[in-house]
């Protein structure tokens, strides 16, 4: 593989020490998967409903590829399209003379606890790559999957889609159906090559005190495409996650949407930063966010460092329950001035007009409400394979139902 410049990617986060001493705390509280053995026993049905749940398809019907990682243990790794390399994260390691120009470049390994952690035990992790010009038409899945009580998960990605290819992955993260408690750390890298688009969904379903700590560092150079769909709508203890992309080439393209859900007893502290550093790039951050009693910090930053630059960015919050809370942060920063960059939030519960409006036509509270919802979370998504959107969809219907 080429290597290529690359920018690490620092944490906007102050090293506050009371924050520190409180992650190391909590990576403290539980035990290293690799700690839990190698062995492995096939899912059960309730795993793979669970799977199911997330997007991921063990029959690899309409799949290019299939990932799964149970604890620290590869249950299955393999790849039917021609175009895409798959490969777990230490064998890539290995082939590849340490990954050099790939690993570790996008997101620095003393930035936080978590990535330090990560770095010195590594369980393991995917590398994905698209070969140069090659358009794969189905997508590859990839399952982190946690399977044991209170154990702490440590993995890296690595993501290369190469000039002119085009990349979908769609990455289902889950716990067994009868886990609670747990720590998830995800370190992921993606390269976007001159030319290529790259079409990232994730769908988060973990137990209800699990920590989940993502660290994800992105670089698109000149025409390329990065668009990134994040779904998280059950419960879940803790997220802290902001994937921070880096535009480095004329013309290049970064979107980042979110569907959240926080019930009672969840914090999301989730967002995206986007530095678009050559002329004529884009980006868009884009996120819808129920509280029904959970908190969500909805962060967004944009950054534009060259001229003829446009940028966007969104969030959308509805507080269903007296105790929920969505704080918008919204931040822009020029440094030129010929750019166009905008924000726009609003943030509060469904107004008592439109439920009763629903109602004069015959339906109940209940049911105004529930419809509200559903128009609020329908987002349609540019970019997503058919199949993807079908899925998508899905599991919204299924998490309104819920509710």
């Amino acid at each position: 593989m080429q290597k290529h410049p690359s920018d690490p990617v620092k944490n906007l986060r102050d090293p506050d020490p009371r924050v520190v001493s409180e992650d190391r705390e909590l990576l403290d509280r539980f035990v290293p998967a690799s700690d839990i053995g190698s062995g492995w026993e096939p899912f059960g049905e309730n795993e793979l409903g669970r799977l199911r749940h997330v997007g991921i398809d063990l029959a690899g019907s309409m799949r290019a590829g299939t990932f799964i990682q149970s604890n620290c243990n590869v249950a299955r790794c393999e790849c039917t399209a021609s175009g895409v390399e798959l490969l777990p994260i230490t064998e890539a390691i290995k082939r590849y003379d340490g990954l050099d120009g790939y690993l570790w470049r996008l997101v620095e390994k003393d930035e936080d606890v978590f990535t330090e952690e990560t770095a010195a035990h590594l369980d393991n992790g995917y590398f994905i790559r698209a070969l140069p010009g090659e358009r794969v038409v189905y997508p590859v899945q990839a399952c982190l999957y946690m399977r044991n009580e209170n154990v702490a998960q440590r993995v890296h990605n690595v993501v290369v889609a190469e000039e002119g290819s085009e990349l979908h992955i769609i990455t289902g993260c889950a716990t067994h159906p009868d886990l609670t408690t747990g720590l998830h750390i995800g370190i992921s890298e993606f390269y976007v090559k001159k030319g290529a688009k790259l079409v990232f969904t994730m769908i988060h379903n973990w137990g209800e005190e699990v920590h989940v700590r993502p660290r994800t560092g992105i670089r698109v150079e000149e025409d390329g495409v990065f668009l990134s769909n994040y779904i998280s709508l059950k419960g879940v203890k803790s997220v802290q996650t902001y994937p921070t992309a880096i535009l480095a080439g004329r013309n290049a393209l970064a979107r980042f949407h979110s569907v959240l859900v926080a019930p009672e007893g969840t914090l999301l502290d989730t967002g995206a930063r986007v530095v678009l550093d050559a002329p004529g790039s884009r980006a868009e951050i884009i996120s819808r966010t129920i509280s029904s009693g959970g908190k969500v910090l909805a962060r967004g930053h944009l950054i534009g460092r060259a001229q003829k630059v446009k940028a966007h960015l969104e969030c959308q919050g509805l507080i269903l329950a007296e105790q929920g809370v969505i704080h918008a942060i919204p931040e822009l920063e020029a440094h030129v001035a010929d750019v166009d960059m905008s924000h726009e939030a609003a943030v509060g519960r469904i107004a008592r007009e439109e439920i009763e409006y629903l109602m004069a036509r015959g339906l109940s509270e209940e049911e105004a409400t529930s419809t509200i919802v559903r128009g609020f979370l329908n987002v349609r998504i540019e970019g997503l394979p058919p199949e993807l959107d079908r899925e998508l969809q899905s599991v919204v219907e299924e998490t309104r139902l819920g509710m």
